[in-house]
């Protein structure tokens, strides 16, 4: 078993130093599937910490996947050999990853600095790091068109090992806390909206960019950077009017002629939408740790929706490993992913759950959300991000719309964004639900 230590010079807290190295361990095949881990007293000693510090990593591992505890024996690798995937890198998992001007690094950098015209175009250099164009993302050379993905082909897992619980023994949840404990406070929204009002006046009267205004997807940006490790530009972020609207313009981008396979179960309207612009969907069936994966391998389909947390109405969580298994799917040829991210905010982990954006950033990824649950359902904004490598050819396959929310919305909600008010509301949210669980 590896041997741990803390570095205090480091400005990550040492629960977080040890769950990274921990799963660093696990993915790296290092601690292998079935393996003991040490015990709490015994690693606490080791790296001069508390039994509590240990048990708070521990415990992260365990709510994504990698650990499963089992009584009176302690605490085993569930991350399944063969599943591996290189995950996000420490520095931006950690979310420590700041310049000294407070700019996120990652594979691309976001610029809160700059300036933005009214069509919402960064001003002065609008290049990608490394691409050696003004308009290109990485890997495209400038092009806008697909690039070459070079992929090899996926590994076969139709033998993949029966997992002990299935999805017709997990039951359906029903809301955690009631909507008026997480309704967003009304006086907040109205003073956010007199203020956008009185700042900005007749400029909310301008037309929106075609993707949305450049302070709103900036906004965004920096947002995904601190909350959920998602380090993207601005200009890979699309603004709609809601997930229907957003599904559309997955559509007009991917085209009718594919497959999308969903979840079974799963929230109905996404169905719906989708065989309403006559694509053909596929439900696969899933267990405790997500969408079979034996199914998904043998699915026609070349783009898979999902929602990795919470999936509605289930309430399941994937797994690491079939977050894993998913990506390697997805780049096994033609394929997508459509990660619809909604409820993630509200999660009672005190760490983010690893989005599947996060772990293939650059080609088969399109990470998805709305304010429907975290601000209001009657502000019918939603945003996707699209893979850098892919996002200008995606892009101009839906240039010609225009967008749906006005940019009065648009700044109300950058506003609640930057002011903090927006994450004040989420944490308050968190922590009901947090005494409402430990109170069943």
């Amino acid at each position: 078993m590896p041997q741990y230590s803390i570095d205090p010079n480091l400005k990550q807290p040492a629960y977080l130093q040890l769950y990274l190295r921990i799963r660093e361990d696990i993915t790296s095949g290092l601690c292998p599937y079935g393996s003991k881990l040490p015990s709490k007293r015994y690693l606490a000693a080791e790296t001069g910490t508390s039994v509590i510090t240990v048990q708070h990593a521990y415990d992260l591992l365990s709510d994504e996947g990698y650990i499963r505890s089992k009584e009176r024996s302690g605490y085993f690798v569930c991350y399944k050999e063969g599943e591996t995937f290189p995950v996000a890198s420490p520095d931006i998992i950690a979310g420590y990853s700041l310049s000294d001007t407070g700019i996120v690094s990652g594979g691309g950098a976001i610029l809160p600095g700059a300036d933005y015209g009214a069509s919402g175009a960064v001003s002065g250099s609008t290049g990608f790091p490394g691409t050696g164009s003004s308009t290109g993302f990485p890997g495209t050379g400038g092009s806008t068109g697909f690039p070459d993905t070079g992929r090899s082909p996926a590994p076969d897992t139709s033998t993949e090992p029966p997992t002990p619980l299935e999805i017709s023994d997990i039951p359906v949840r029903g809301p955690i806390v009631t909507p008026e404990q997480e309704r967003f406070p009304f006086s907040v929204l109205a003073k956010t909206a007199r203020k956008v009002l009185t700042d900005y006046g007749e400029d909310l009267l301008e037309r929106s960019p075609n993707f949305g205004t450049a302070l709103l997807r900036e906004t965004i940006a920096q947002y995904l950077a601190r909350s959920r490790r998602i380090s993207v530009l601005p200009e890979q972020i699309i603004i709609g009017s809601g997930s229907e609207y957003l599904y559309n313009l997955i559509v007009q981008m991917l085209g009718r002629d594919r497959i999308i396979a969903l979840e079974d179960p799963s929230y109905e309207k996404i169905r719906l939408v989708y065989e309403a612009s006559d694509v053909r969907c596929e439900m696969l069936p899933m267990d405790r740790e997500g969408i079979k994966l034996g199914a998904l391998y043998k699915s026609p389909a070349s783009v898979l929706h999902v929602t990795p947390f919470n999936s509605y109405p289930s309430g399941i969580t994937a797994s690491a490993s079939r977050r894993a298994g998913y990506i390697r799917w997805a780049a096994g040829g033609d394929r997508f992913i459509v990660e619809d991210d909604f409820d993630s905010e509200f999660s009672m982990s005190t760490k983010a759950e690893d989005t599947l954006f996060s772990l293939e950033p650059a080609r088969s990824v399109i990470y998805m959300n709305t304010f429907t649950r975290t601000v209001s359902p009657g502000i019918r904004v939603g945003y996707m991000v699209l893979p850098a490598a892919l996002a200008a050819g995606l892009q101009e396959k839906i240039a010609i719309y225009s967008c749906t929310v006005p940019v009065y919305t648009q700044y109300i909600l950058a506003e609640l964004i930057r002011s903090g008010d927006f994450e004040r509301h989420i944490n308050r949210v968190r922590r009901r639900r947090r005494v409402y669980a430990a109170a069943k």
